[in-house]
């Protein structure tokens, strides 16, 4: 990208009350979780801290991060005091006044270091928290800021809480003559909330405006791109999985250890890509409950392979899975080299297992002697997807000021995304997805149909990095993992 030319860098002064998200804010804008310091106390910012933006290596933004103003109303009783009105003096010759004055250094010192970092730069992001009832505590703080001289472009942050005021607000900024105002959640902001920012400061700011459009599109292209490597980490999950086979003896015990180990693989992969997740876009492990994914190797309470994890995340199971812990494999039976006239297998399929591999046919298992596979069922990795759909569409939607783990609620179900019933069954007991994944991927998650890149990875062992027989130079493999991102994104 090629940026315009500029006279000088921009620099904004994060401003406003004590304890309304000015560092959450800028935690966000730069996707910094370590960022200043963040609790829910008052005046945790006592100095200015800054951070840069950067397109392409060049430094196009300053951003300053300024303690709380706490005395608004005793500072402007002050001002009058320093300057009366009759003396006529605009607001940045009041404001010098102040500055040299002892009350600057003193009983208004936090005040002050608010006041010059606005005077040196181009514009003020004020920073509302929208829970707070309009008082005139902020009516003399804007007061003040205007006073500086600098355009200043209202941000309502904690737009999500039920307390929010935000139309309260609206009004009393208009009375103030600051119409333009942008709604921004630092905890939780809209996909297009940086890119509304950065096109109301252009219109405050019309000699910096190319270069708030170069920005504006860095974060659409650097959007974009994040979204397209989580859905390829996404893609490498499934094919990994769907690819994975185990063989094993025929006998219950062997058959249980394999699908033990099996379990154990899937989990640990899982975990890999819900790390890799985190990491693209710069979360950290803690940022997710880990009772949601077997992370750190425990186990977690809605077991992956249990037919209630299944049923709880809206994917259908036949009627002749659901017993035990055969919910979580699919039999495939090969002859190792026997003839199919070897005698009959006895006693190698016991219970729940058995009722899964009869979708087989029984009379195909009768006349069948040999070595098991162990492969993870389509349902499973149905429940992958959407997992991992699920815990995508909440990084891309988290600011990073957020303090709360992010939770992955399997009940939070919607009625419009019910999975197609089987005949015979009743709605009431339809299973429903727990997310609004829509599209296409989120069509045929629904109903069940699975990619043909995923049944191709099924008959291809040595795709999967879970294997030992993992082919790392897979030309045909690089194809079907970037096809199958495709079909996830929606």
């Amino acid at each position: 990208m090629k940026l315009p030319e500029s006279r000088d860098t921009l620099r904004l002064a994060v401003v406003g009350h004590t304890n309304t998200g000015k560092t959450s804010l800028l935690r966000t804008l730069t996707r910094n979780p370590d960022f200043g310091q963040v609790q829910d106390n008052p005046g945790t910012t006592r100095h200015v801290e800054g951070a840069r933006l950067a397109i392409n290596g060049r430094q196009t933004v300053e951003l300053y991060d300024t303690p709380g103003l706490e005395d608004g109303m005793g500072l402007l009783d002050y001002l009058d005091q320093l300057s009366p009105p009759s003396q006529r003096r605009d607001g940045p010759d009041r404001l010098a006044v102040f500055l040299d004055s002892p009350e600057s250094q003193g009983r208004f010192e936090q005040e002050a270091r608010v006041l010059r970092a606005l005077t040196d730069c181009d514009a003020g992001l004020y920073v509302i928290d929208v829970r707070d009832p309009v008082l005139g505590k902020h009516r003399d703080e804007l007061a003040i800021l205007a006073l500086c001289g600098r355009p200043i472009l209202p941000i309502l942050n904690f737009l999500h809480s039920p307390r929010q005021r935000t139309e309260e607000w609206r009004a009393a900024l208009s009375r103030l003559g600051l119409h333009a105002a942008v709604e921004f959640d630092s905890v939780a902001p809209p996909l297009d909330g940086e890119t509304q920012l950065y096109d109301k400061l252009a219109l405050l700011l019309d000699t910096h405006a190319g270069l708030l459009g170069a920005l504006k599109e860095n974060v659409l292209e650097q959007r974009d791109l994040r979204r397209k490597d989580a859905l390829r980490l996404i893609a490498e999950l499934l094919v990994d999985v769907a690819a994975l086979r185990l063989t094993c003896k025929p006998d219950e015990a062997s058959v249980h250890a394999a699908s033990e180990t099996l379990r154990d693989q899937v989990r640990v992969r899982e975990s890999t890509c819900v790390r890799a997740l985190l990491e693209r876009y710069n979360f950290r492990l803690e940022d997710f409950a880990q009772q949601s994914f077997p992370l750190q190797g425990e186990r977690w309470g809605m077991d992956l392979f249990h037919p209630q994890a299944l049923k709880d995340m809206g994917i259908h199971v036949g009627k002749g899975m659901a017993a035990g812990a055969a919910a979580g494999v699919t039999v495939d039976l090969f002859t190792a080299g026997l003839s199919l006239g070897a005698a009959a297998l006895t006693g190698a399929i016991a219970g729940g297992l058995w009722q899964s591999a009869n979708r087989l046919g029984k009379r195909v298992i009768g006349r069948v002697q040999g070595y098991r596979e162990i492969t993870v069922d389509d349902a499973v990795l149905r429940l992958l997807a959407v997992r991992q759909l699920a815990l995508l569409e909440a990084l891309q939607r988290r600011g990073h000021a957020a303090l709360a783990p992010i939770v992955i609620d399997p009940l939070a179900s919607t009625a419009d995304l019910s999975v197609a019933s089987p005949a015979g069954e009743s709605d009431e007991s339809r299973p429903e997805l727990p997310y609004r994944i829509e599209g296409a991927a989120g069509n045929r998650l629904r109903s069940g149909k699975l990619p043909d890149a995923l049944a191709e990875a099924r008959s291809q062992p040595g795709w999967s990095s879970l294997s030992a027989d993992f082919v790392e130079d897979s030309p045909r493999r690089d194809e079907v993992v970037r096809t199958l991102a495709k079909w996830l994104d929606y």
